[in-house]
C-alpha cells in the first residue's frame, strides 16, 4: 500500500472522451498513456475505486482501474488478436459440450444450457455444433469467421470484459449473451448457468467450502468485468 497522494476526485470530460482527475490531474495508465475512457459512466466508476481509498491506497481495491489500463495498453494494441484468441472458445465451449444422453447430468445440460445456446443462435443467426461425449467437434470455418468479425468490431475496452467473462466460463456465449443483458441479475443467472457442472458435483458428493470461496471469487469477478463492459457502452 501507499500514502494517498489527494484529496479531491473528479471526472472530466476531455478530447477522446473522459478522464478521473485527482487534485485536478488527469489520471494515466501503468503504461504512461493518458487514462481516457469512452464514457462518462465508466469514468464515473473509476472515480469511485479512488474516491473510496482511506488515508493509504490498496491497488487491490482499484479492479477497475487495472481492467481501464489493461484496455488501453494491451487491447487496444492486439485486438485482432485477441478476437482471433476468444473466438477460440467457441470450438470448446462449454454450453455446446454435454454428457452422454443416458447420464442423467445431459437432462439438466439441456434443461439449463439449451435454451441459451438456441437463444444465441437466433440473436446472431449462427448455428453451434452440439457435442456429447468428449471427442471434439469444431464449429464450422464460417461460424468462427462469423464470431471473430463480430468481436474485432468491439470497442477495446468491452473487449477487455468480455475477455475476462469468456475466460472465467469457459465458454464465449455465455460472455456474448451476457453482454448484451442490460440488468445484473441476467448476467448472474447465465454465470450460474455456466458453472453448471460444478453444482452438480456439489449436489453429488456435497460441498468443499474452498471450492465454494473460488466459485464466488470468480463469480465476483465476472460481474466486476460485466459491469465494466456495459458501463464502456454507457449502461
Amino acid at each position: 500500500m501507499i500514502r494517498r497522494f489527494y484529496k479531491d476526485v473528479s471526472v472530466a470530460e476531455v478530447s477522446g472522451g473522459w478522464q478521473v482527475m485527482l487534485d485536478r490531474r488527469g489520471l494515466k495508465t501503468v503504461g504512461g498513456a493518458p487514462q481516457i475512457v469512452p464514457t462518462q459512466t465508466l469514468a464515473q466508476a473509476l472515480a469511485e475505486e479512488w474516491a473510496r481509498q482511506g488515508d493509504k491506497i490498496d491497488p487491490a481495491d482499484l479492479p477497475l482501474r487495472d481492467m481501464a489500463d489493461y484496455a488501453l495498453d494491451v487491447v487496444a494494441q492486439q485486438k485482432a488478436a485477441l478476437a482471433q484468441q476468444l473466438t477460440a472458445y467457441a470450438d470448446t465451449d462449454t454450453l455446446c459440450y454435454r454428457a452422454d444422453p443416458d447420464e442423467p447430468l445431459h437432462a439438466r445440460q439441456g434443461d439449463v444450457w439449451e435454451p441459451l445456446v438456441a437463444d444465441f443462435e437466433a440473436r446472431t443467426g449462427l448455428k453451434l455444433v452440439r457435442v456429447s461425449g468428449i471427442i471434439h467437434r469444431p464449429q464450422e470455418p464460417r461460424v468462427l469467421a462469423a464470431l471473430e468479425t463480430r468481436l474485432g468490431c468491439e470497442d477495446h475496452f468491452v473487449l477487455a470484459g468480455l475477455e475476462v467473462m469468456t475466460k472465467l466460463a469457459a465458454s464465449l456465449v455465455t460472455a456474448l449473451l451476457a453482454l448484451d443483458t442490460n440488468e445484473e441479475p441476467g448476467a448472474l443467472a447465465l454465470w450460474q448457468a455456466a458453472c453448471l457442472e460444478e453444482e452438480w458435483q456439489a449436489e453429488l458428493w456435497g460441498r468443499d467450502w474452498e471450492a465454494e470461496e473460488r466459485r464466488a471469487r470468480r463469480e465476483a469477478d465476472f460481474l466486476r468485468a460485466w459491469r465494466f463492459a456495459q458501463a464502456a457502452r454507457g449502461g
